[in-house]
């Protein structure tokens, strides 16, 4: 997914972070009294989300960048 997430479109990403939050509420509630589930999934999920909102962050600054260079050439 790391690799995949730098070719995706922002709408695509945005998505994808609100289904993965989803996935990772229905492991920490769904599952609170059993203790036979995948401890790392949850470490995972958390990772992923962070990844995508990163990838979202570094979009947004560079477009704003973008913006400042051309501002400065017009001036």
């Amino acid at each position: 997914m790391a690799n995949e997430i730098h070719t995706k479109s922002i709408e695509h990403i945005r998505k994808d972070v609100v289904d993965t939050q989803e996935k990772l509420r229905t492991i920490r509630f769904g599952g609170a009294g059993s203790r036979s589930r995948n401890v790392r999934e949850g470490r995972n999920l958390r990772r992923d989300v962070a990844r995508s909102l990163t990838e979202l962050r570094a979009r947004e600054i560079k477009e704003n960048q973008e913006k400042i260079a051309l501002n400065v050439k017009k001036a």
